[in-house]
């Protein structure tokens, strides 16, 4: 039905702006509440929501547990060699190819004794950054160095990453981690104990002559076999045992793992390795579903002691 124009009454401008007024204000907050959540799901967006995003640690898609069992994360990524030099004996940098979400967490590696990052660690590289962190997979000053000079070619690594290297603006200095195998794992064990802002410590079937966990208050994931005969699993029990209570941790025994299990990849480290990560170096509590209250596809984990629940520091 037309209306006559000539028969509609004309409202007079004063009483229709405190309308219009009110229409605005719902219209605004709804854009922002928008904006918001485009932002938190991790989506680049324009204006305020895109600066939010910025500012923000949460990095990619809702995870499946079909996602963490994959070899490859959501992000395209890139790497370059690093030459010998500042504390460390060189290695490979590898770290997602987009820089449209701002900075990213990092990890570094090293192996374990008389091993090769190279060799042993470097499958790692590609599949982690691939889930939003820049990794750098370290080669060590000696191959028979112990747990205290990893552990300081660990923390040297960060350091040339955070100040020096050609990513160092991928990279958010105060969202840093370590990894490391066998002596390496020891070398995780000095790294966490000297450097308390660290946000997450991953251990595989760590050796450490020199000292135990009595002063680690970084969240720190300690990953043991059934079948080491080098790490022992009563070795590794004690280890774990002198990890204060108030530090947020946690210990698994993977089945039927011998020493060296760790350096082929798998996913059954990754469906732990991945969520501590994002969960303890991103704050991205969407990942927690994946270490608590238990694991959800333990079939290849004969033990799982946490302390759940989780909050990122």
């Amino acid at each position: 039905m037309r209306t006559d124009p000539s028969s509609t009454p004309v409202l007079r401008s004063r009483s229709i702006r405190p309308g219009l007024a009110a229409l605005a204000a719902v219209v605004a907050m709804i854009a922002a509440l928008l904006g918001a959540g485009s932002a938190a799901a991790g989506t680049p967006t324009s204006g305020t929501a895109a600066a939010q995003l910025a500012a923000s640690t949460q990095r990619g898609p809702d995870p499946t547990l079909a996602m963490i069992k994959a070899s490859r994360g959501p992000f395209a990524t890139a790497q370059q060699s690093v030459a010998p030099g500042h504390g460390f004996n060189g290695g490979v940098v590898y770290y997602p190819a987009t820089t449209s979400l701002g900075t990213w967490g990092a990890l570094a590696i090293v192996p374990g004794y008389t091993a090769k990052c190279a060799k042993e660690e470097a499958w790692m590289g590609p599949w982690l950054s691939s889930f939003g962190f820049v990794v750098i997979c370290i080669e060590t000053n000696s191959s028979t160095d112990f747990d205290v000079a990893r552990g300081q070619q660990l923390l040297a690594a960060l350091n040339w990453l955070t100040t020096t290297s050609s990513v160092k603006n991928r990279v958010d200095p105060n969202r840093l981690s370590v990894l490391g195998h066998s002596m390496g794992g020891g070398g995780v064990v000095y790294a966490t104990e000297h450097r308390s802002t660290l946000k997450a410590g991953i251990a595989l079937a760590p050796f450490s002559p020199s000292q135990n966990m009595s002063t680690d208050h970084v969240p720190t994931l300690v990953l043991g076999g059934q079948k080491d005969p080098t790490v022992t699993p009563s070795y590794l029990s004690g280890l774990y045992k002198t990890m204060p209570a108030a530090t947020q941790s946690a210990f698994a025994q993977i089945a039927g793992a011998d020493h060296l299990y760790y350096t082929h990849p798998n996913n059954v480290q990754m469906k732990l390795i991945i969520p501590w990560l994002k969960t303890f170096v991103d704050g991205d509590t969407r990942y927690e579903q994946f270490l608590c209250p238990k694991l959800p596809d333990p079939s290849t984990i004969s033990i799982y002691q946490s302390k759940c629940p989780y909050a990122p520091r």
